[in-house]
């Protein structure tokens, strides 16, 4: 099977543990040869896309229950909230890998590797919540994530722009927070998350570096400035608003250059 195939299957699957085991499978099946770079896509192939599992039940950002830290059950809260975004991950990293026809090789090997991450990253905290005496899909979760792959699912440079570049770089932003907030309950699981949310934030500040990567590429390919024309995508898609403070140590790293960190307050 094509590797992108394999993503698609992956994609389409709806119990975590499978989706986690397809997807690594399709990463895995790379290998060193050249990739097939003819069309794949075919009418009527986004049918059952994405594949997830009947919980948890999906409800907006502001209904997503918010727990104490300081409490066992918050903290179980909150490292679901983290799993299902981790989750949701997986799935915009296989979705990036198919549904764009016409890129080169380094595009889907790029985006079949961040799946791969994405899903031990899943797996890091389904265990770990596991161990608290909870499963994925235990509490409720929302669908911000899945709703801008969504809007950009026609126009791969918005998709670049908005989902690794806007909403999976606020991660980068709150991890040190949520890690704060951990470090100072200062039990065995809080810091045990904690050293999760070590290995996600360093995987994650290359998985947003390969998404200003190819940004850019398609903004010189198509003759944008990118500077200007994020804010265009930021405003016709109506992304959500980037808010302080910001990990601008991680984001340079990332490859954020300084006119677009000096931008960060004016979108």
């Amino acid at each position: 099977m094509h590797p992108r195939l394999g993503a698609l299957a992956a994609l389409r699957l709806t119990d975590p543990e499978a989706k986690v085991a397809a997807t690594r499978a399709a990463c895995a099946s790379l290998g060193p040869q050249p990739l097939d770079l003819r069309p794949l896509r075919t009418a009527g192939d986004d049918a059952a896309v994405p594949g997830r599992p009947e919980r948890p039940l999906r409800v907006s950002a502001t209904a997503v229950e918010k727990r104490s830290p300081f409490t066992p059950e918050g903290r179980a809260a909150l490292i679901h909230s983290i799993c299902h975004i981790e989750f949701n991950a997986i799935n915009l990293a296989l979705d990036a890998a198919w549904r764009f026809d016409g890129m080169p090789e380094d595009f889907y090997r790029d985006w079949l590797r961040v799946a791969d991450e994405e899903a031990q990253h899943f797996t890091l905290l389904h265990e770990h919540l596991q161990a608290m005496g909870h499963r994925y899909g235990d509490f409720t979760g929302h669908d911000g994530l899945w709703a801008m792959c969504e809007k950009t699912k026609d126009d791969i440079v918005a998709r670049m722009a908005l989902v690794p570049r806007t909403l999976e770089a606020r991660g980068l932003d709150a991890t040190p927070l949520i890690q704060a907030k951990l470090r100072r309950v200062n039990t065995p699981d809080a810091l045990a998350a904690c050293a999760i949310l070590d290995i996600i934030l360093r995987d994650e500040i290359g998985h947003v570096a390969i998404g200003n990567r190819w940004y850019r590429w398609l903004c010189e390919r198509d003759g944008f400035d990118p500077v200007a024309h994020y804010r265009v995508l930021y405003r016709r898609h109506e992304a959500p608003r980037l808010r302080a403070p910001f990990n601008l140590e991680a984001r340079a790293l990332a490859g954020f250059t300084e006119e677009e960190l000096g931008a960060l307050a004016q979108p």
